[in-house]
């Protein structure tokens, strides 16, 4: 157990706390939530850099970090779509575009799983990267704006940061399904037998 991977770990009680503190009802819980969040997502960035610089490059890093980039991102998205304050509406667009990011995910890890059966490891490529990175804004954006409302009240800005962070979600959902794709027509020949 290295620091790359013990900050990969992190990002699990992390998500836990930040979920935690969007239920919460005491003053500024939606700003330590918020900064935790940003807590969480750097150390996605971080943990690759400090391994990569290090030599401290593995297996388990390389496979945790993905599983825990989704139970992240998955964990707070079912978060926001279905918190107390009812922030985004219970809006059932959100609903179906969350969905469709389970149902990707679910089947990427369906073919890795028949993929590592085989001797076929299928490593994120740069369109999995470029998704992660606009969930993780979407996210941000959204926790942001929810800062902004419950906790430092203004309209206009929350507005602003709430409907960015509604267009990155739906791009973050775009691009999910669209790298599935991408996932399942490169590696279509582990499905073959």
């Amino acid at each position: 157990m290295n620091l790359p991977n013990l900050l990969t770990i992190s990002r699990v009680p992390l998500m836990f706390a930040v979920v935690a503190l969007m239920y919460a009802r005491f003053a500024n819980a939606a700003t330590v939530a918020f900064w935790l969040f940003i807590a969480a997502a750097l150390t996605d960035w971080l943990d690759g850099k400090i391994a990569r610089e290090r030599g401290l490059v593995s297996s388990f890093g390389r496979f945790m970090d993905s599983v825990i980039d989704k139970v992240l991102v998955i964990g707070l998205m079912i978060a926001l779509v279905n918190e107390p304050a009812n922030f985004m509406g219970h809006s059932i667009t959100a609903m179906l575009l969350l969905l469709c990011i389970l149902c990707r995910e679910f089947a990427i890890a369906g073919l890795r799983t028949a993929a590592a059966s085989k001797g076929r490891p299928i490593e994120a490529d740069t369109g999995g990267k470029v998704k992660t990175f606009v969930q993780l804004n979407a996210i941000g954006w959204l926790m942001g704006a929810r800062m902004l409302e419950l906790d430092f009240p203004n309209p206009d800005t929350v507005n602003l940061t709430r409907l960015l962070g509604m267009a990155l979600y739906g791009l973050s959902a775009v691009l999910t399904i669209t790298s599935g794709v991408s996932y399942f027509r490169r590696h279509r020949s582990v499905l073959a037998d």
